[in-house]
């Protein structure tokens, strides 16, 4: 056995924004009063509303659960420690997980957590096909009250990061209407859920750990546009905000820039329009972006730099993989902005503008296909739109639409999509990259990627035992020397920036160190929510 250690509403009027958050008399759950600052409590505004508190489901996937507790957890360098978790040892095959767990940790019903909660909890995922990826495992059991054993059906290393955004539930009490009204062990309890308008939180004063210092929490699902309006009306103390409102200054505020992963970037379809289709019969193939000389002057001539400081105030950082800054993404993948050898690569592989219209060809075919992005996003629109003006320097035309996600999950296999990832599990890069996901309907893997030996990095990386050797072969699945799937390799795709998540603060509140967030600006923020507190 090899052993591891420790180691949103849409609330219109500020009128009713103030009832609903900061209430008209001197209650202690009124996080504001004004500019008055409550130490006890805070009001975070951001835009995305959870569809359930039922981990069993969806919540917590890929961030911090806030209300159940998790086996292990991330630290601030990206390391798992144990949270419910003693120790824990993986069998010499990979295929047998051994946990043992605290024995002093209760819900907040008073009940105590137990082992055999941890097992039902991962066997009521698997059996309910939610947005947690199960299909590994076969069974997990409690052989005791502070031991649980999980039987998988291949080894895979990536487990543990499925097993560190996992809150646990408790037995007793689950039913169908648990993900309105959760009981948990974690830092903070519910309160309350005004669905479209509010999440309430309150510390749980029995927590195992350190108590949250901030004793109210209540969140409110806005828009950019209202969170900034309540920001300046000092309605709330924490508001996501964007690239194109950050620039302003409001008095009481700072400016939280956090760096992220949350990457934007084009697939490109790698293989040529041959007439087939995809099992779900949408055409695939694009005769213009299956040449790789195409994928590489964009990468290689498309100015990042540019993008972010044009298109996006500044407020982003150049991307050149799903996972910069990850423990697992290799250095190499970093390429230089280089139009000369761009446009070197284009020549020399025939690419000329025959007919001086700025736009080359070859073959009679132009160098010329559409770009496709979720309209209303105008984030997305920003970048595809500057990329697209950098690109036509190269003598490549990119047409830019925005479109429904419904059009886009048909069309993508065959047009460009303006695309976005970032995840603190590698597994993405398995998903994204391998051959057995390639032209299903999830987005993936849609510009149709295949490289055997691609495939066996991502298989042993897989199917390692230690983070170290998994790490090597995720990086050597991006670049070898020789192949992988960076833009110095198959290019499939042409990573553009990551943005920076921006938010709001108001002075006096320290919301701590924040890690490296993944893609989605809204809950990643609240991953460390138990350790912001008020200047005294």
């Amino acid at each position: 056995m090899k052993k591891h250690k420790k180691y949103l509403s849409r609330i219109t009027l500020l009128v009713l924004l103030l009832l609903l958050v900061t209430g008209c008399s001197k209650s202690s759950n009124s996080p504001t009063k004004g500019n008055e600052i409550d130490n006890n409590s805070v009001v975070i505004a951001i835009s995305t509303e959870p569809t359930t508190l039922d981990p069993c489901i969806s919540w917590g996937h890929g961030t911090t659960p806030l209300i159940q507790s998790t086996l292990v957890e991330y630290n601030q360098d990206m390391i798992f420690s144990n949270d419910l978790a003693t120790d824990y040892s993986i069998s010499d095959d990979g295929l047998t997980w051994t946990f043992t767990i605290r024995n002093d940790v209760t819900f907040t019903d008073g009940e105590p957590l137990t082992a055999s909660d941890v097992a039902f909890t991962f066997n009521t995922a698997k059996k309910g096909q939610s947005s947690l990826d199960l299909t590994f495992m076969d069974k997990a059991e409690a052989t005791s009250d502070d031991t649980i054993v999980f039987t998988l059906n291949r080894p895979t290393s990536t487990f543990l990061n499925t097993i560190a955004t996992t809150g646990i539930v408790p037995e007793h009490t689950y039913n169908e209407n648990y993900g309105t009204a959760p009981i948990g062990s974690g830092p903070y309890t519910f309160v309350q859920w005004n669905k479209g308008e509010q999440l309430m939180l309150k510390a749980n004063k029995d927590y195992y750990g350190t108590v949250p210092s901030i004793e109210n929490v209540t969140i409110v699902f806005m828009t950019e546009d209202a969170a900034f309006a309540a920001t300046k009306a000092g309605q709330v103390d924490v508001a996501l905000t964007s690239a194109t409102l950050a620039t302003a200054d409001i008095a009481g505020y700072y400016l939280k820039t956090v760096t992220s992963l949350d990457n934007r970037g084009f697939t490109l379809p790698v293989t040529p329009d041959e007439g087939k289709i995809t099992e779900s019969g949408f055409p695939y193939g694009n005769n213009v972006t299956c040449n790789l000389e195409i994928r590489q002057a964009l990468a290689y001539g498309i100015d990042r730099e540019q993008i972010a400081k044009v298109a996006l105030n500044g407020f982003a950082d150049p991307a050149y993989s799903e996972n910069d800054g990850m423990p697992w993404n290799n250095p190499e993948v970093i390429i230089a902005t280089d139009k000369i050898y761009a446009k070197k690569l284009l020549t020399d592989n025939g690419w000329i503008d025959t007919d001086n219209d700025g736009i080359v060809d070859k073959d009679g075919l132009k160098a010329e296909f559409t770009c496709i992005y979720p309209a209303g996003d105008s984030f997305r629109q920003a970048v595809a739109l500057a990329a697209s003006a950098e690109a036509k320097e190269l003598g490549i035309n990119i047409i830019v639409e925005g479109t429904s996600w419904d059009d886009i999950s048909k069309r993508m296999f065959s047009d460009a999509v303006l695309m976005g990832w970032g995840s603190s599990n590698p597994y993405t890069s398995y998903s994204l990259y391998h051959t057995d996901t390639m032209l299903k309907d999830d987005y993936y893997n849609p510009e149709g990627y295949s490289n055997q030996t691609v495939d066996s990095y991502l298989d042993v990386a897989m199917k390692s035992l230690t983070p170290e050797e998994a790490y090597e072969n995720w990086k050597k699945a991006q670049w070898d020397g020789t192949t992988g799937t960076s833009m110095k390799g198959d290019c499939p795709w042409v990573w553009l920036v990551n943005m920076h998540h921006l938010y709001y603060v108001r002075e006096g509140l320290d919301i701590g160190n924040q890690q490296l967030h993944a893609h989605g600006a809204s809950m990643p923020l609240l991953q460390n929510l138990k350790d912001w507190s008020w200047e005294n």
